[in-house]
């Protein structure tokens, strides 16, 4: 199956990609909602300092484990049989490995009243990203990148287009739940600062992948 393992490497290599471009757009966000007064010269350089050390550390580590979980957990599928029982099998038995990785694992409490409706919001994320990733890893065409995978695990551009926008309803809801209540962060300063860029981070994240999106179906 050397086509799975071409697949592979192409959704890896999108994967680590869209991951450094993220912390990087992080970084000048930080940047850009840090307005806060006359305490400026005191909250900056401890905000940056924390981003700094998340994003080189806990952010790409955890990321990139969930990389790997979801790519393998997509070639598990396919080698052993995808089938509805097998799938929900998968979920239960990586899911917990997958959450680990997750930052609303890492930077949010466990005990507050909210944590479990954050758990639910990444399982459900997990669900649908798999199924993606399993459609890509499938297909057994003659491509040489991401957008040739693309076209050929979803042939319309309506297609791609609902299932990028159920997963970004899902990172949505997520990042809804933490502006309910910042205290849910584990961050003991800049918790607003950090939210503000979370959401408008997220704003431009949606604004490229449909760009893309539109890019690789109305290419010729």
């Amino acid at each position: 199956m050397d086509y799975l393992e071409r697949n592979y490497l192409i959704i890896k290599e999108r994967m680590i990609e869209q991951m450094e471009k993220s912390l990087e757009l992080g970084r000048k966000l930080i940047d850009t909602e840090l307005d806060t007064g006359l305490l400026n010269f005191i909250i900056k350089p401890i905000v940056k300092t924390f981003y700094d050390y998340w994003a080189k550390n806990e952010a790409r580590s955890g990321t990139l484990k969930q990389i790997y979980i979801t790519l393998d957990s997509g070639k598990q599928l396919l080698l052993n049989g995808k089938n509805k029982e097998s799938f929900n099998k998968i979920i239960e038995k990586n899911f917990p490995k997958y959450f680990e990785g997750d930052q609303t694992s890492r930077q949010c409490s466990s005990s507050h009243r909210n944590y479990e409706r954050l758990s639910k919001m990444a399982k459900r994320t997990f669900k649908n990203y798999l199924k993606e990733v399993v459609k890509l890893l499938e297909i057994e065409d003659d491509v040489d990148n991401y957008g040739d995978l693309c076209r050929a695990a979803f042939p319309s551009k309506e297609i791609a287009e609902q299932n990028l926008m159920k997963q970004l309803e899902y990172t949505d809801k997520g990042i809804q739940i933490v502006e309910e209540d910042i205290g849910i962060l584990k961050i003991p300063m800049g918790r607003k600062i950090i939210v503000k860029a979370l959401r408008h981070g997220f704003q431009l994240t949606k604004k490229e992948f449909i760009t893309a999106l539109n890019e690789t179906y109305n290419k010729k």
